[in-house]
Protein backbone atom coordinates (compact mmCIF):
# COMPACT_ATOMS: atom_id res chain seq x y z
CA UNK A 1 0.00 0.00 0.00
CA UNK A 2 2.78 2.41 0.83
CA UNK A 3 4.31 1.77 -1.99
CA UNK A 4 1.61 2.61 -4.13
CA UNK A 5 1.41 6.07 -2.38
CA UNK A 6 4.57 7.03 -3.54
CA UNK A 7 3.62 6.10 -7.20
CA UNK A 8 0.87 8.57 -7.25
CA UNK A 9 2.75 11.49 -5.55
CA UNK A 10 5.45 10.42 -7.94
CA UNK A 11 2.95 10.66 -10.75
CA UNK A 12 0.99 14.09 -9.21
CA UNK A 13 4.91 15.92 -8.76
CA UNK A 14 5.48 15.08 -12.18
CA UNK A 15 2.47 16.58 -13.99
CA UNK A 16 2.39 19.40 -12.10
CA UNK A 17 6.28 20.19 -13.03
CA UNK A 18 5.29 19.70 -16.72
CA UNK A 19 2.32 22.52 -16.30
CA UNK A 20 4.96 24.55 -14.38
CA UNK A 21 7.06 23.81 -17.53
CA UNK A 22 4.07 24.36 -19.99
CA UNK A 23 3.12 28.28 -18.58
CA UNK A 24 6.48 28.94 -17.86
CA UNK A 25 7.27 28.04 -21.96
CA UNK A 26 3.75 30.67 -22.97
CA UNK A 27 4.75 33.02 -20.25
CA UNK A 28 4.83 36.47 -22.46
CA UNK A 29 8.46 37.86 -22.80
CA UNK A 30 8.21 41.87 -24.17
CA UNK A 31 11.59 43.77 -25.12
CA UNK A 32 12.04 47.63 -23.31
CA UNK A 33 13.97 49.81 -22.75
CA UNK A 34 14.51 50.97 -19.56
CA UNK A 35 15.87 54.28 -17.63
CA UNK A 36 16.77 55.02 -13.82
CA UNK A 37 14.71 57.55 -11.89
CA UNK A 38 17.54 60.55 -11.06
CA UNK A 39 17.56 63.43 -8.80
CA UNK A 40 18.29 66.09 -10.88
CA UNK A 41 17.32 69.84 -11.56
CA UNK A 42 13.92 70.18 -13.54
CA UNK A 43 12.35 73.90 -15.45
CA UNK A 44 9.02 74.65 -16.21
CA UNK A 45 9.98 76.53 -19.44
CA UNK A 46 7.59 78.32 -21.84
CA UNK A 47 8.22 78.09 -25.47
CA UNK A 48 6.83 81.03 -28.32
CA UNK A 49 7.63 82.63 -31.63
CA UNK A 50 8.50 86.17 -31.22
CA UNK A 51 9.30 89.46 -32.98
CA UNK A 52 12.39 91.28 -32.10
CA UNK A 53 12.39 95.23 -31.73
CA UNK A 54 15.37 97.66 -30.30
CA UNK A 55 15.53 98.48 -26.42
CA UNK A 56 15.00 102.07 -27.64
CA UNK A 57 13.89 103.54 -30.84
CA UNK A 58 14.36 106.97 -31.88
CA UNK A 59 12.28 107.95 -35.17
CA UNK A 60 13.04 112.03 -35.29
CA UNK A 61 9.98 114.27 -37.00
CA UNK A 62 11.39 117.82 -37.62
CA UNK A 63 8.78 120.42 -36.05
CA UNK A 64 9.15 123.11 -39.36
CA UNK A 65 8.28 122.13 -43.08
CA UNK A 66 12.05 122.60 -45.25
CA UNK A 67 13.79 121.25 -47.87
CA UNK A 68 16.81 118.97 -46.57
CA UNK A 69 19.84 120.59 -47.11
CA UNK A 70 22.58 118.48 -45.63
CA UNK A 71 23.02 114.30 -44.47
CA UNK A 72 26.10 114.18 -42.31
CA UNK A 73 25.49 110.57 -41.75
CA UNK A 74 25.17 107.15 -43.29
CA UNK A 75 22.60 104.41 -42.64
CA UNK A 76 24.62 101.49 -40.25
CA UNK A 77 26.83 104.47 -39.11
CA UNK A 78 26.87 104.89 -35.09
CA UNK A 79 26.25 108.07 -33.72
CA UNK A 80 26.21 109.56 -29.97
CA UNK A 81 23.65 111.76 -28.19
CA UNK A 82 24.02 115.00 -29.34
CA UNK A 83 25.63 114.32 -32.98
CA UNK A 84 23.95 116.54 -35.30
CA UNK A 85 22.51 113.90 -38.27
CA UNK A 86 20.67 116.06 -40.86
CA UNK A 87 20.07 119.69 -41.64
CA UNK A 88 17.33 121.68 -43.11
CA UNK A 89 17.03 124.38 -44.95
CA UNK A 90 17.18 127.06 -42.43
CA UNK A 91 17.81 131.15 -43.69
CA UNK A 92 14.65 132.43 -42.28
CA UNK A 93 15.08 131.19 -39.20
CA UNK A 94 18.82 132.29 -38.56
CA UNK A 95 17.63 135.62 -39.60
CA UNK A 96 14.85 135.58 -37.14
CA UNK A 97 17.55 134.15 -34.45
CA UNK A 98 19.92 137.13 -34.91
CA UNK A 99 17.42 139.58 -34.76
CA UNK A 100 15.91 138.59 -31.54
CA UNK A 101 19.05 138.23 -30.14
CA UNK A 102 19.40 141.79 -30.84
CA UNK A 103 16.16 142.81 -29.26
CA UNK A 104 17.08 141.11 -26.04
CA UNK A 105 20.23 143.20 -25.50
CA UNK A 106 18.87 146.47 -26.51
CA UNK A 107 16.30 145.65 -23.54
CA UNK A 108 18.47 144.18 -21.37
CA UNK A 109 20.70 147.41 -21.80
CA UNK A 110 17.27 149.29 -21.19
CA UNK A 111 16.79 147.44 -17.92
CA UNK A 112 19.98 148.25 -16.66
CA UNK A 113 20.11 151.63 -17.80
CA UNK A 114 16.59 152.30 -16.09
CA UNK A 115 17.69 150.28 -12.33
CA UNK A 116 21.15 152.04 -12.11
CA UNK A 117 21.20 155.27 -13.55
CA UNK A 118 17.80 156.62 -14.73
CA UNK A 119 15.74 155.97 -11.72
CA UNK A 120 18.79 157.03 -9.43
CA UNK A 121 18.90 160.21 -11.19
CA UNK A 122 15.31 161.43 -11.20
CA UNK A 123 15.18 160.66 -7.65
CA UNK A 124 18.18 163.06 -6.92
CA UNK A 125 16.63 165.59 -9.08
CA UNK A 126 13.59 164.87 -7.24
CA UNK A 127 14.73 165.86 -3.86
CA UNK A 128 16.76 168.97 -5.14
CA UNK A 129 13.65 170.04 -6.09
CA UNK A 130 11.89 169.27 -2.85
CA UNK A 131 14.68 170.80 -1.00
CA UNK A 132 14.88 174.07 -3.00
CA UNK A 133 10.92 174.33 -2.50
CA UNK A 134 11.00 174.17 1.13
CA UNK A 135 13.86 176.55 1.38
CA UNK A 136 11.46 179.38 -1.13
CA UNK A 137 8.71 178.49 1.56
CA UNK A 138 11.64 179.34 4.46
CA UNK A 139 12.29 182.73 2.65
CA UNK A 140 8.56 183.04 1.88
CA UNK A 141 7.98 182.58 5.75
CA UNK A 142 10.66 185.56 6.67
CA UNK A 143 9.06 187.93 4.37
CA UNK A 144 5.76 187.51 5.63
CA UNK A 145 6.55 187.64 8.92
CA UNK A 146 8.96 190.77 8.71
CA UNK A 147 5.99 192.91 6.87
CA UNK A 148 3.55 192.14 9.50
CA UNK A 149 5.93 193.33 12.06
CA UNK A 150 6.53 196.42 9.95
CA UNK A 151 2.36 197.09 9.13
CA UNK A 152 2.43 196.83 13.10
CA UNK A 153 4.65 199.99 12.99
CA UNK A 154 3.03 201.81 10.53
CA UNK A 155 5.53 201.45 7.95
CA UNK A 156 4.09 199.91 4.91
CA UNK A 157 0.52 199.71 3.71
CA UNK A 158 -1.98 196.40 4.24
CA UNK A 159 -1.60 195.45 0.55
CA UNK A 160 2.10 194.74 0.81
CA UNK A 161 1.29 191.98 4.04
CA UNK A 162 -1.33 190.66 1.41
CA UNK A 163 1.14 190.19 -1.16
CA UNK A 164 3.71 188.62 1.09
CA UNK A 165 0.99 185.90 2.27
CA UNK A 166 -0.04 185.03 -1.63
CA UNK A 167 3.75 184.41 -2.09
CA UNK A 168 4.18 181.96 1.30
CA UNK A 169 0.62 180.73 0.12
CA UNK A 170 2.19 179.34 -3.16
CA UNK A 171 5.43 178.68 -1.77
CA UNK A 172 4.28 176.04 0.07
CA UNK A 173 1.65 174.67 -2.25
CA UNK A 174 4.83 174.17 -4.74
CA UNK A 175 7.00 172.42 -1.76
CA UNK A 176 4.19 170.17 -1.14
CA UNK A 177 3.92 169.26 -5.02
CA UNK A 178 7.98 168.61 -4.91
CA UNK A 179 7.59 166.29 -1.79
CA UNK A 180 4.48 164.04 -2.45
CA UNK A 181 6.40 163.57 -5.84
CA UNK A 182 9.62 162.98 -4.13
CA UNK A 183 7.94 159.72 -2.24
CA UNK A 184 6.74 158.25 -5.32
CA UNK A 185 9.58 157.92 -6.63
CA UNK A 186 11.05 156.68 -3.59
CA UNK A 187 8.43 154.11 -3.29
CA UNK A 188 5.73 153.57 -6.44
CA UNK A 189 7.21 154.86 -9.44
CA UNK A 190 10.59 153.66 -8.90
CA UNK A 191 8.94 150.19 -8.49
CA UNK A 192 6.96 150.32 -11.39
CA UNK A 193 9.80 152.15 -13.55
CA UNK A 194 11.70 149.59 -12.82
CA UNK A 195 9.22 146.24 -13.30
CA UNK A 196 8.02 148.07 -16.78
CA UNK A 197 11.51 148.04 -17.73
CA UNK A 198 11.98 144.39 -16.63
CA UNK A 199 8.49 143.09 -18.63
CA UNK A 200 10.46 144.37 -21.59
CA UNK A 201 13.59 142.27 -21.03
CA UNK A 202 11.50 139.01 -20.36
CA UNK A 203 9.27 139.73 -23.29
CA UNK A 204 12.50 139.94 -25.56
CA UNK A 205 13.87 137.13 -23.93
CA UNK A 206 11.05 134.93 -24.33
CA UNK A 207 10.71 136.06 -28.36
CA UNK A 208 14.72 135.04 -28.64
CA UNK A 209 14.31 132.03 -26.58
CA UNK A 210 11.22 130.16 -29.26
CA UNK A 211 13.15 131.89 -32.59
CA UNK A 212 16.06 130.10 -31.18
CA UNK A 213 14.07 126.74 -30.71
CA UNK A 214 12.62 127.43 -34.41
CA UNK A 215 16.44 127.79 -35.73
CA UNK A 216 17.03 124.14 -33.52
CA UNK A 217 14.32 122.44 -34.83
CA UNK A 218 15.78 122.59 -38.47
CA UNK A 219 18.87 120.79 -37.02
CA UNK A 220 18.42 117.00 -36.04
CA UNK A 221 20.52 115.58 -33.74
CA UNK A 222 20.72 111.98 -32.50
CA UNK A 223 18.56 112.09 -28.99
CA UNK A 224 20.73 108.57 -27.93
CA UNK A 225 23.79 106.15 -28.30
CA UNK A 226 23.09 103.85 -31.22
CA UNK A 227 22.80 102.87 -34.74
CA UNK A 228 21.26 104.99 -37.80
CA UNK A 229 19.06 102.73 -39.27
CA UNK A 230 16.95 104.83 -41.42
CA UNK A 231 17.62 107.99 -43.88
CA UNK A 232 14.81 108.21 -46.01
CA UNK A 233 14.99 111.62 -47.95
CA UNK A 234 18.19 113.22 -49.70
CA UNK A 235 19.41 116.94 -50.01
CA UNK A 236 16.95 118.90 -51.92
CA UNK A 237 13.77 117.09 -51.22
CA UNK A 238 11.51 118.27 -48.54
CA UNK A 239 9.83 115.80 -45.93
CA UNK A 240 6.05 115.15 -45.83
CA UNK A 241 4.62 116.56 -42.69
CA UNK A 242 4.77 113.90 -39.82
CA UNK A 243 7.49 111.95 -41.84
CA UNK A 244 10.68 110.66 -39.96
CA UNK A 245 13.70 112.55 -41.32
CA UNK A 246 15.95 109.72 -39.80
CA UNK A 247 15.91 106.90 -37.21
CA UNK A 248 17.95 106.12 -34.67
CA UNK A 249 18.13 102.75 -33.04
CA UNK A 250 19.58 101.47 -29.65
CA UNK A 251 20.57 97.98 -30.72
CA UNK A 252 22.71 97.06 -28.13
CA UNK A 253 20.10 95.66 -26.27
CA UNK A 254 16.73 94.04 -28.01
CA UNK A 255 13.61 92.96 -26.65
CA UNK A 256 11.74 90.10 -27.86
CA UNK A 257 7.38 90.61 -27.90
CA UNK A 258 5.57 87.43 -28.04
CA UNK A 259 2.18 85.92 -26.82
CA UNK A 260 1.42 83.11 -24.38
CA UNK A 261 -2.22 81.83 -23.43
CA UNK A 262 -3.48 82.85 -20.53
CA UNK A 263 -2.91 79.50 -18.69
CA UNK A 264 0.29 79.75 -19.52
CA UNK A 265 0.92 83.37 -18.90
CA UNK A 266 -0.99 82.68 -15.18
CA UNK A 267 2.79 81.27 -14.21
CA UNK A 268 4.79 83.80 -15.77
CA UNK A 269 6.64 87.20 -13.54
CA UNK A 270 8.91 90.02 -14.64
CA UNK A 271 11.86 89.12 -13.86
CA UNK A 272 11.80 85.35 -14.65
CA UNK A 273 15.08 83.73 -16.21
CA UNK A 274 14.37 83.56 -20.13
CA UNK A 275 16.89 82.55 -23.45
CA UNK A 276 16.46 84.23 -26.70
CA UNK A 277 17.60 81.48 -29.32
CA UNK A 278 19.72 83.25 -31.90
CA UNK A 279 20.22 81.93 -35.73
CA UNK A 280 22.89 79.65 -34.86
CA UNK A 281 21.23 77.95 -32.35
CA UNK A 282 22.76 79.23 -29.43
CA UNK A 283 20.73 80.45 -26.44
CA UNK A 284 21.36 84.21 -24.94
CA UNK A 285 20.68 84.90 -21.40
CA UNK A 286 17.60 87.08 -20.91
CA UNK A 287 14.60 88.48 -18.72
CA UNK A 288 11.11 88.89 -18.87
CA UNK A 289 10.75 92.68 -18.15
CA UNK A 290 6.81 92.85 -19.11
CA UNK A 291 3.79 91.55 -18.57
CA UNK A 292 0.85 92.57 -20.19
CA UNK A 293 -1.71 93.32 -17.44
CA UNK A 294 -4.92 93.03 -20.48
CA UNK A 295 -5.43 90.49 -23.03
CA UNK A 296 -5.06 91.14 -26.77
CA UNK A 297 -8.71 92.17 -28.29
CA UNK A 298 -7.45 90.18 -31.64
CA UNK A 299 -6.03 86.64 -30.02
CA UNK A 300 -6.98 86.35 -26.60
CA UNK A 301 -3.26 85.81 -25.55
CA UNK A 302 -1.30 88.08 -22.98
CA UNK A 303 2.17 89.94 -24.44
CA UNK A 304 5.10 89.30 -22.73
CA UNK A 305 8.52 91.25 -23.86
CA UNK A 306 11.79 89.58 -22.75
CA UNK A 307 15.07 91.64 -22.87
CA UNK A 308 18.22 90.34 -23.70
CA UNK A 309 21.66 91.57 -24.80
CA UNK A 310 22.76 92.00 -28.34
CA UNK A 311 26.17 93.36 -28.03
CA UNK A 312 27.68 91.70 -31.19
CA UNK A 313 24.58 93.15 -33.09
CA UNK A 314 23.60 89.71 -34.56
CA UNK A 315 19.99 89.90 -33.97
CA UNK A 316 18.03 92.17 -36.02
CA UNK A 317 14.84 94.28 -34.95
CA UNK A 318 12.10 93.01 -36.97
CA UNK A 319 13.26 89.27 -37.55
CA UNK A 320 11.35 86.48 -35.42
CA UNK A 321 12.93 84.34 -33.12
CA UNK A 322 11.97 81.74 -30.24
CA UNK A 323 12.31 82.21 -26.86
CA UNK A 324 11.94 80.44 -23.86
CA UNK A 325 10.67 81.68 -20.89
CA UNK A 326 11.63 79.83 -17.46
CA UNK A 327 8.66 79.66 -15.56
CA UNK A 328 9.37 77.32 -12.13
CA UNK A 329 12.52 75.34 -11.81
CA UNK A 330 13.10 72.85 -9.00
CA UNK A 331 16.67 72.38 -8.29
CA UNK A 332 16.13 68.94 -6.67
CA UNK A 333 13.62 67.03 -8.40
CA UNK A 334 12.77 63.10 -9.48
CA UNK A 335 13.60 62.93 -13.23
CA UNK A 336 12.38 60.09 -15.13
CA UNK A 337 11.99 60.33 -19.60
CA UNK A 338 7.88 61.87 -20.37
CA UNK A 339 8.28 58.44 -22.78
CA UNK A 340 7.78 56.30 -19.20
CA UNK A 341 4.67 58.23 -18.32
CA UNK A 342 1.50 57.16 -19.10
CA UNK A 343 -2.10 58.17 -18.70
CA UNK A 344 -5.60 56.11 -18.33
CA UNK A 345 -8.73 57.50 -19.90
CA UNK A 346 -9.16 58.71 -16.40
CA UNK A 347 -6.30 61.11 -16.58
CA UNK A 348 -4.54 58.68 -14.01
CA UNK A 349 -0.99 58.62 -14.63
CA UNK A 350 1.16 55.17 -14.33
CA UNK A 351 4.53 54.31 -14.79
CA UNK A 352 6.42 50.66 -15.68
CA UNK A 353 8.61 49.65 -12.56
CA UNK A 354 10.91 47.28 -13.68
CA UNK A 355 12.59 45.08 -10.07
CA UNK A 356 15.93 43.82 -10.33
CA UNK A 357 15.11 40.41 -11.46
CA UNK A 358 13.78 42.14 -14.78
CA UNK A 359 9.89 41.76 -13.56
CA UNK A 360 7.16 44.43 -14.41
CA UNK A 361 4.85 46.07 -12.05
CA UNK A 362 1.89 48.75 -12.57
CA UNK A 363 3.21 52.15 -10.31
CA UNK A 364 0.75 55.35 -10.31
CA UNK A 365 2.70 57.97 -9.92
CA UNK A 366 1.86 61.57 -9.45
CA UNK A 367 3.85 63.96 -12.07
CA UNK A 368 4.71 67.77 -11.96
CA UNK A 369 6.75 69.49 -14.13
CA UNK A 370 6.91 68.19 -17.96
CA UNK A 371 9.58 69.87 -20.18
CA UNK A 372 12.26 68.89 -22.87
CA UNK A 373 11.28 64.99 -22.76
CA UNK A 374 11.48 64.82 -18.93
CA UNK A 375 8.76 64.71 -16.14
CA UNK A 376 8.88 65.49 -12.35
CA UNK A 377 8.19 62.14 -10.26
CA UNK A 378 6.48 63.91 -6.83
CA UNK A 379 4.79 60.58 -5.67
CA UNK A 380 5.34 57.13 -6.84
CA UNK A 381 8.81 56.48 -6.90
CA UNK A 382 12.47 56.54 -5.40
CA UNK A 383 15.52 57.74 -6.60
CA UNK A 384 17.31 54.71 -8.30
CA UNK A 385 14.05 52.68 -9.34
CA UNK A 386 13.98 51.42 -12.59
CA UNK A 387 11.42 52.57 -15.44
CA UNK A 388 9.59 51.20 -18.66
CA UNK A 389 10.56 53.86 -21.51
CA UNK A 390 10.48 52.15 -24.88
CA UNK A 391 7.66 49.31 -24.46
CA UNK A 392 6.46 50.47 -21.77
CA UNK A 393 2.92 51.22 -23.64
CA UNK A 394 2.77 47.58 -24.47
CA UNK A 395 3.06 46.61 -21.18
CA UNK A 396 0.44 49.37 -19.53
CA UNK A 397 -2.11 47.59 -22.13
CA UNK A 398 -2.14 44.63 -20.50
CA UNK A 399 -4.32 43.00 -17.90
CA UNK A 400 -2.67 43.13 -14.45
CA UNK A 401 -3.11 39.03 -14.41
CA UNK A 402 -1.05 38.62 -17.78
CA UNK A 403 1.16 41.53 -16.71
CA UNK A 404 2.11 39.75 -13.43
CA UNK A 405 3.25 36.22 -15.46
CA UNK A 406 5.11 38.91 -17.93
CA UNK A 407 9.06 38.60 -17.72
CA UNK A 408 10.72 41.47 -19.58
CA UNK A 409 14.16 41.62 -21.70
CA UNK A 410 16.20 44.80 -21.17
CA UNK A 411 16.98 46.44 -24.92
CA UNK A 412 21.05 46.26 -25.36
CA UNK A 413 22.46 49.98 -25.21
CA UNK A 414 22.95 51.58 -28.20
CA UNK A 415 26.49 51.90 -29.15
CA UNK A 416 27.40 55.58 -30.59
CA UNK A 417 28.29 55.25 -34.20
CA UNK A 418 31.58 55.93 -34.56
CA UNK A 419 32.50 58.34 -37.82
CA UNK A 420 34.06 57.16 -40.51
CA UNK A 421 37.23 57.91 -41.59
CA UNK A 422 37.46 60.30 -44.51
Amino acid sequence: MRRSYLIVAAVLLFAAGCRGKKEEETAPVVTVDVAPVLLSKIQRTIRADALLYPKQPAAMVPKVAAPVRRVHVQRGARVRPGQLLVELENQDLAGAATESRASLSQAEANFETTSKATVPEELQKAELDAKAAQDAVNATQSVYENRQRLFREGAIAQKDVNDAQVALSQARSQSETARKRLEDMRGFANEQTIKAAAAQRDAARGRNESAQAQLSYSRLTSPIDGVVTDLPFYPGETPPSGAPVVTVMDISRVIARTHVSQADASEIAVGNAANLIGPNGVPIPAKVTQLSPALDASSSTVEIWVEGENKDGKLRPGASIRVEIVAKTVPSALVIPQQAVMTSPQGATFAILVDKDNKPHLRKIAVGIRDAGKAQVTDGLASGDRVATTGAYELFRLDPEVLEKTKVQIAPAKEEEEPEES
